[in-house]
């Protein structure tokens, strides 16, 4: 199908679901996002005014663009009316395993075979997602990361049934979304890059553990280092550019000292018993109180805008050469 024909719909009007829909809109798409009651509904027409007025006061959108995506974006509580046109569905409820097969195989059942059906975990198995389903090849996992509208990277997962056309279609849905879908050929927990944040935050803790540096500048090593190059450089890129005898030589002696450890660490758990969850309660590794929460906040929203504007422009530039 030509994805300026796939009609879009958004089950779940949360965190991601909202962002996802804005994410839609900012490329055109008029979408339609189920929420579970008024009160859900009402969250996501909040968070998709403010992320607009954000986008707006930053310089990305005027007020008149600003009017017209807030236009393409509907709110329900009818399923039914959600998904009645829809050609593509991409669910955003809550991580519960149970939950999505449920919704899943009620999906499958109302919709046609042809329509897509694709969810947004972050780490279940999409084959354990349509396992209930009478047409599991058209279920594949669109994992947008947070907050959707403004990071491009989407991971693309197959299930053990994913077809090829399910694949083809979503790879066209996102990059008219201008978005940055990758493909996962095979189903792996976590996908790829939580497999590699978490790799990250795992030496993390490591390295607090041993004393060796504070929380602070564990993290201002990583801002103002490889926190710098990544934009530009993955890990083997940067490895071809530094040198793969080098990366080799490093890799040797390194790895065998690097943390192997099966859970998290001890100050992290203790944290967590504690009930120090970071941000959410005001205490984790750092102290948040609201002049913290909101300059943080602020200041990652002002990085992520900045790079969605070069997207745009490099994206610009492409169209008119």
């Amino acid at each position: 199908m030509n994805p300026s024909i796939e009609r879009l719909a958004i089950l779940g009007a949360g965190t991601m679901g909202h962002s996802i829909a804005l994410s839609a809109a900012m490329a055109g798409f008029e979408v339609p996002v189920w929420g579970t009651n008024e009160q859900d509904i009402e969250r996501g027409r909040l968070g998709v005014k403010e992320k607009i007025d954000i986008l707006k006061e930053y310089g990305v959108i005027d007020a008149q663009e600003a009017e017209r995506i807030q236009s393409l974006v509907h709110f329900t509580v009818s399923l039914e009316d959600c998904i009645k046109e829809a050609t593509f569905i991409i669910e955003a409820v809550p991580e519960n395993l149970e939950l999505k097969q449920k919704l899943f195989q009620d999906l499958d059942r109302i919709c046609l075979s042809d329509v897509i059906l694709a969810s947004n975990t972050s780490g279940l198995s999409p084959t354990e997602i349509a396992r209930y389903t009478s047409h599991p090849e058209r279920t594949v996992v669109t994992h947008f990361w947070n907050p959707g509208h403004l990071i491009p990277l989407v991971e693309i997962v197959r299930g053990e049934q994913t077809s090829d056309e399910t694949v083809q279609r979503a790879l066209q849905l996102l990059e008219s979304m201008n978005k940055k879908p990758i493909v996962l050929q095979k189903d792996i927990l976590g996908s790829i890059v939580n497999r590699l944040q978490y790799a990250l935050f795992r030496e993390a803790q490591y390295i607090l553990e041993q004393g060796v540096a504070t929380v602070e500048d564990i993290d201002d090593a990583v801002r103002y280092s490889i926190g710098r190059r990544l934009p530009v450089t993955g890990p083997f890129m940067t490895a071809d550019m530094g040198g793969l005898d080098v990366f080799d030589a490093i890799s040797s002696y390194l790895f065998k000292d690097l943390s192997i450890q099966q859970e998290s660490l001890s100050k992290m758990r203790e944290l967590v018993d504690e009930g120090n969850y970071g941000q959410k309660t005001g205490r984790g590794f750092y102290h948040w109180d609201r002049a913290q929460s909101q300059a943080m906040n602020e200041a990652r929203e002002r990085e992520l805008v900045y790079w969605l504007k070069k997207d745009l422009q490099l994206k610009g530039s492409k169209t008119t050469t």
